[in-house]
Parts: structure tokens; sequence; C-alpha cells
């Protein structure tokens, strides 16, 4: 399945890598763009959060950008980069002197393994696993920068090795160990969550920061309590808990810097650019590229417009919060003209997506209908990670789409403007939920971060949806068969989406996921594989100025 991804994507890829070493700046900005966030993903984790990350991404960037014309395949361009960072990562750790870091900089440092909680809003065994990776050493986190990234969908085993330096042989046998460690890890998150008396006495003088003679204390303790190593729940393997996980996004405000420093125009176009290129490097930018853009002093900013006033809060409502909301009747549909003996009416359109209860979480999904697949292309490549008001991602063709919710009401609470489909030509489909949970069930034990449900709670305050809108489940899959564009509209409520080129056998496998194997519930299959399937709410085939005011009803 990831060979195939991987195949998939490099198409996409080969054209615009190959404009880009032609000189073609549009080609840069989105090239930037488009890879920036893995390998801020593989710096971040590896070096889990310190501030030398975006010193190391920098320098990753720079170097991609720079040697770019003497990249042969365009296919090999992700192993190509992704050994970069890597050089990179390891460069500075042989640099680096351990006890130079002082108390300043590592509060000033930020904690990937947090980011990665809160940003994913991950929970249960997912919250983790990511929390796991404060325990490793630094080899173990640069191999766990690959693995989490190879599990995740994002790199294949042969791309691992190569950016490990190892054979594929021996890559099988440090990630065995890896796994062992992470499990390891994973038990010391467990059990300072809990409520071992012996173990305060034991942590009563740790200082929080996680380091391998704490390591070595707690899983001593782990290994000699019952209340410790009892796991009260089956413990899925991390590799499951890591499938299909989005990658954690950008920081708003992160700064890129792509100039060529003291590199003259007659340097840098010995490997492959032209001074052209380097002269737009140096120019304010006139393109925005997934919420960034190269501006002035070739400096690639992550930026977020400003938002409107947000709306008052109101008081948390049904469709905030873990009790569902009463089913409302749809509305009638439109009537129709009587069919002719020789044309069946076209009935595409014509039903209205209602508010629904949340089932039984223990109710396993019905089957879902297999529609054709064609193939679909994403003008945000097989990937679309939308953050910001006014970012939009336009799908085409014939097949699944997976699009992730991400609310962060400790960003900022709220109503949350829902996201709109626009300029629809062909037909789309509503066709099943999943991610183990909608986003308003209850979250742990009711307490992490101050969230209670994901959709918020009162430490931090709800996201609030209009009147009338379905409560969204983390994943929502949708059928596209044509084409149609997803815009962003926030305002108010923080939210962000991540857009995914799915397929059948996906989507089934998601939605099957259940309590027994980790999730709060499973998913729904809401496909009946005819015209009279769900159509989204929020759906237009006109293009208005304002995406924002499309209409709720999905009628077409």
């Amino acid at each position: 399945m990831t060979q195939e991804r991987t195949i998939v994507e490099g198409r996409q890829w080969r054209s615009t890598i190959a404009a880009a070493q032609a000189g073609d700046r549009q080609a840069l900005d989105e090239l930037v763009a488009g890879w920036l966030p893995l390998v801020y993903n593989i710096v971040g984790r590896a070096l889990n959060g310190h501030a030398d990350v975006d010193d190391v991404v920098q320098e990753t960037m720079l170097r991609a950008v720079d040697n770019l014309g003497s990249l042969r395949d365009p296919d090999s361009f992700r192993s190509w980069l992704v050994a970069i960072a890597m050089r990179q990562i390891r460069d500075r750790a042989r640099r680096k002197q351990p006890d130079r870091l002082d108390e300043s900089a590592a509060h000033e440092a930020t904690d990937f393994a947090e980011l990665t909680v809160l940003r994913l809003q991950l929970e249960g065994q997912r919250r983790e696993v990511a929390e796991a990776v404060r325990w490793l050493d630094d080899e173990d986190r640069q191999l766990l920068s690959l693995w989490w990234l190879e599990v995740a969908g994002e790199l294949t085993r042969r791309e691992l090795a190569s950016a490990a330096g190892i054979s594929r042989q021996h890559a099988a046998v440090r990630v065995q160990r890896l796994k062992e460690r992470v499990e390891n890890a994973r038990g010391i998150v467990r059990a300072l969550d809990g409520a071992c008396p012996e173990l305060r006495e034991v942590t009563a003088r740790w200082n929080g920061r996680p380091d391998s003679v704490w390591r070595k204390r707690l899983a001593r303790h782990i290994r000699g309590c019952g209340y410790c190593g009892d796991a009260r729940q089956a413990v899925v393997p991390a590799e499951r808990l890591l499938v299909g996980i989005a990658l954690v996004p950008l920081p708003v405000g992160f700064t890129l810097s792509l100039a060529f420093g003291g590199k003259t125009a007659v340097a840098a176009t010995s490997v492959g650019w032209s001074a052209k290129v380097l002269g737009a490097l140096t120019k304010p930018a006139v393109a925005m590229t997934a919420g960034a853009s190269i501006v002035a002093g070739g400096a690639y900013v992550v930026t977020q417009p400003p938002a409107d006033p947000p709306p008052r809060a109101a008081a948390p409502t049904a469709a905030s919060t873990a009790r569902p909301p009463a089913p409302s009747a749809p509305a009638s549909p439109t009537a129709s003209p009587s069919p002719s003996p020789t044309r069946q009416p076209d009935l595409y359109g014509t039903v209205v997506d209602a508010v629904d209860q949340a089932p039984d979480p223990n109710t396993r999904p019905a089957a879902l209908p297999r529609r054709p697949e064609s193939g679909i292309t994403s003008t945000g490549g097989a990937r679309a990670v939308m953050q910001h008001r006014g970012e939009s991602v336009t799908l085409s063709g014939q097949g699944y789409v997976l699009v992730r919710w991400q609310i962060a009401p400790h960003d900022r609470p709220g109503g949350l403007t829902m996201p709109t489909w626009t300029g629809l030509k062909g037909k789309l489909f509503h066709v099943a939920s999943g991610g183990g949970r909608r986003m308003d069930d209850v979250i742990g034990n009711g307490s992490d971060r101050g969230y209670v449900t994901g959709m918020g709670g009162p430490d931090i305050g709800y996201t609030d949806l209009p009147d009338g809108t379905q409560q969204m489940w983390q994943n929502e899959f949708f059928y596209v068969d044509g084409t149609v564009t997803l815009n962003v509209n926030e305002r108010g409520a923080s939210y962000g989406l991540t857009v995914f080129l799915s397929s059948w056998d996906s989507v089934t496998e998601d939605i099957r996921k259940g309590p027994d194997q980790g999730a709060i519930r499973y998913g729904l299959v809401r496909d009946n594989g005819k015209d009279t399937a769900p159509v989204p709410q929020y759906v237009t085939r006109a293009t208005p100025a304002d995406p924002a005011t499309v209409a709720q009803r999905s009628r077409l």
C-alpha cells in the first residue's frame, strides 16, 4: 500500500521537480511548500522540539534548493530530501555538546511530543505513543522520526534504510529494537498517568524532565510493581496506532530563509540554478501556497491572515458536547416533475443531511458499497494540510477522499464557520465517518489538558456548531465523481483540515476499527451505493466570492 502511494506521489511531483530544476519560480514555491512539513516532522521528532529544530530544517531545505540541479531522477526526490535531513541531524549531533544547553534554552525549546498531541488532537494510546518519544535516546529518536512516518504511510522501508545509511536487513533489526524501547517508554508514560502511591514517592524529587537516569529508575519500579505493571486495558502495538496519523502542521509564524547567503549567481548557476531564479528569491512574493510564501529577503513564512472578530462564545450546546442532539426531521425534497416512461428522474442532490444521533459505539458498521475508482488528483497533492481561512484544495476524478478534522479550542473557542464545497461539477457523496470517534465523544477521563470532548471543555472553552449542522467525526470520508473545491472558512473558532487521497480499502479498514482495538467507537457507513446517498452539507455548484456564504442544506 505504501509502495503504491509512493509511486503515485512520485508521478504527481515529477513535473514540479523538473520545472523547479529548470528555474520555474512557482514550481519552486510548490516544492518547498509541499515538502517542508515532512522535513519539519522528521527533524522535530528526531530532536524532540529542541531549539535547534528551526536551524536544522532551514539548513536541510537550503541544501536541497542549492543542490536541486544535481538530482538526476525526480522520482527519488523524497529519498534524497530525507537523506539530506538525516545528515543534518547527525551533523548537529556531532557538533552538539550535551552539557551546553542551559535552563533558559531548555524552556525556550518546543516539546514536539506536546505539539503532536495538541495539533493532531491525539488521545488515549495514540497520545501515549507520542509522549513516549521524550524517554528515548537521541539515536532512537532519529530512527523513530523515520519509522513513525513509515508506519503513517509517508515513507517506505527502502527510504528509511537509505536515510539511516543502513541496509534493509539491518533496518529491520534496528526497527524491532526500537519498537521494544518504545513499548517500554509507553509503560513509563502509562505509569506516570496512574495513581500508584509508591511511584509518587519514587518521583518526589524528579524535576519532570525525562532523562536516561530516571528512565532506568522508573522502568525498575514498573517491573517490580504489581499496580504499574498491570495493564488495565489491551495495549495496541504502536505501529497500529500510528497508521494514517497526519503530519504535525507547521507552527504559525515558522520562517525559513531560502537566501543563498554569500553564494554568487555564478556559483549557484553551476549547480543548475539560473540568475533569474536567484533574483526572484530576493523579491517580494506574489503567490501564496498552502498558507505560506517566499517573501522579501528569500524567507519562507507560514502566515495567518487576520481573523474577523470572533463571534461571541455561546454556552455549550448539545452539538458541542458528548450528549448528541435529538435528530431533526429532514426537509422535504423539492417536488420534481413526473417521470416520463423513457427517463428516470435525477434523484441526485435531493437528499438533505440532518443532525444525527451518535450510534451505539459497539455497533459494527454496515458494508460499504464499492464505487468505481479511476483515480483522484488534488491540487494539494496526496495530503493537503489547510489551517487558515482562504485555503482550499480542488479534487478532480473518481474516487475516495478523507477529510480529517483538527479542532483547537485551546487556541480559540467559539462559533465554528464550517468548510464548504464549491464549484461542483459532477457528483459528491458523504459515504462514511470514522477515525474511532465523533468530535463530541468524551475523551479519556474528561480532564485531558482541558478537553472534555474533542470540541473542548469548560477550562478551555467549547467549539460550537451552527444550528442544524451535522456533528463531525475525526475522519469524514467522501466520494468524488467529477470536480469540486473544499474551502476552509475559519472565522472565530480555530480549526484545520487535512485532506488525503484515499481508497475503498482504506475507508473500510478505518471504520471497522472499534473499541476492542483501542478506538472510542466503530465508524459509520452512510453510503447506499446509489444517487440517493447523502450529499454533504455546505455544497454548491456555484463559485461564490466568499465560500463561507454557501447555504447549509445539501440540496443541489
